[in-house]
């Protein structure tokens, strides 16, 4: 029979159980003793032991296996068999093995490494079992999030990564020339084009990395990250906030289905994730700066150099960390805060009819320390206002005279928002830190590997 034929993943060797298979894969631990050797093999679906007896194989393959070391990469012969005490349940029967290469002094072993010394080495870190683990929560959160957009009717549109101008102010923009056209700079957001889009097809979405040049050096920050960013035609604010809080169930329940497996692994406690269902906590900012006053939590600012918490929390100034964690103590569940002041949020952003002093604009906050993981807005739709928004905020009106042809030609009430995955995959997964949750992190102080 052809190998080809007998070829099989890890994650399905259920399906073949008293079957002869081949597995390709690493070694992740090997032990051994007199006539057995047991061989962990990893193949990126999952793990699987596989046993050696020398009265089985010849004098030669039981000589290769002894030879075997951490991240050796090899072909393994077998019969299924299914054992309970084995990781997934099942165990291969060695009966013979190509060795592909002999991993020599792999750097990440066993034993405990230092934070500095794992980012480092990120393109290996990736193989260790809870990083595996990581990756596979954070594709379940991008299928989900596909699954979701494309069965209710959403078109996917791609937004373009350079841009000739800025989308949410030019303080933290990566900036690079383009030809002889002058400067361009790497997309803050897919937004401004997926509003084009949506004027066309009604409702899409963008999905694609995007940058800021932040110097933030928090357990929530990178400079390059993914964001899904939904956009629909004749949506209001609360249509948006539906929308949010739809797609966010959505996510969480996916992966509670799919991701048990994971989450064991990574010790994670579901039960919080359970919570997770509609409807979920809202209030206005305003009323949210009364709790805060009320609670004693400060804003955190700094005067002459020195840090100094400023009470009562003044209305009018954006939350941070402290905050956002504070007021989600209350909460077992997301919370949207809505109506925030105009000063403080982005030009596009539509005036609320009943108080111009505040602009149509929701963030979703998430439990357990997640922070924002939603910040979307109904747009503004009359061509007057946006552009006195546009000369406030002093943007270069020539780079946006496309932007404002959505507003002459056809307008129509229209909202959205951007979700952060990997704001999302750590919140969902647990994990520490933010830079565990992309495959290559980009942060201040890093772009290697």
């Amino acid at each position: 029979m052809s190998p080809y034929k007998l070829f099989q993943y890890i994650d399905k060797l259920s399906e073949v159980e008293g079957k002869e298979v081949i597995l390709r894969g690493w070694v992740q631990n090997k032990t051994g003793k007199g006539k057995l050797q047991f061989i962990q093999l990893r193949d990126g679906t999952g793990v699987c032991q596989c046993v050696l007896f020398r009265d089985n194989v010849s004098e030669e393959v039981f000589a290769d296996a002894k030879t075997l070391t951490q991240e050796s990469s090899l072909e393994i012969k077998g019969t299924v068999r299914k054992e309970d005490r084995a990781i997934g349940g099942y165990e291969i029967d060695v009966t013979g093995l190509k060795i592909y290469q002999i991993s020599k002094d792999y750097p990440i072993t066993p034993k405990e490494h230092g934070d500095a010394f794992l980012i480092e080495h990120r393109h290996l870190w990736l193989r260790s079992s809870r990083q595996h683990a990581i990756m596979r929560v954070r594709a379940a959160v991008i299928k989900a999030i596909r699954d979701f957009f494309d069965g209710n009717g959403f078109k996917l549109m791609d937004s373009p990564i350079l841009t000739p101008s800025a989308c949410e102010g030019t303080s933290t923009l990566f900036e690079t020339k383009y030809f002889d056209l002058g400067s361009a700079y790497l997309s803050q957001s897919g937004q401004l084009y997926a509003e084009a889009s949506a004027m066309s097809l009604g409702k899409v979405y963008t999905f694609g990395p995007t940058f800021r040049a932040e110097r933030s050096k928090t357990r929530k920050h990178l400079t390059e990250f993914w964001m899904v960013e939904p956009e629909m035609a004749f949506f209001d604010i609360n249509d948006d906030m539906d929308l949010a809080e739809d797609l966010v169930e959505y996510i969480v329940q996916y992966c509670l289905k799919t991701c048990q497996k994971e989450f064991n692994l990574l010790e994670r406690d579901t039960t919080k994730l359970e919570k997770v269902k509609r409807p979920f906590h809202r209030m206005s900012y305003s009323n949210a700066v009364d709790w805060l006053v009320e609670n004693n939590i400060p804003l955190k600012k700094k005067v002459d150099g020195q840090e100094v918490d400023i009470l009562p929390f003044p209305w009018g100034e954006d939350f941070g960390t402290v905050q956002e964690e504070a007021l989600m103590e209350q909460f077992e569940k997301p919370c949207i805060i809505h109506r925030y002041p105009s000063e403080i949020k982005a030009f596009y952003m539509k005036r609320d009819p009943d108080n111009s002093d505040v602009v149509l604009a929701m963030d979703m906050l998430g439990p357990e320390k997640a922070g924002e993981i939603i910040g979307g807005s109904q747009r503004e739709d009359n061509i007057d206002l946006l552009l006195e928004r546009i000369e406030k905020h002093n943007l270069p009106l020539e780079d946006f005279q496309w932007y404002l042809d959505l507003r002459r030609f056809g307008s129509v009430p229209h909202s959205g928002f951007g979700l952060g995955i990997e704001r999302v995959v750590k919140w969902i997964s647990g994990a520490a830190h933010i830079r565990e949750v992309i495959p290559f992190p980009r942060m201040i102080y890093r772009i290697v590997p």
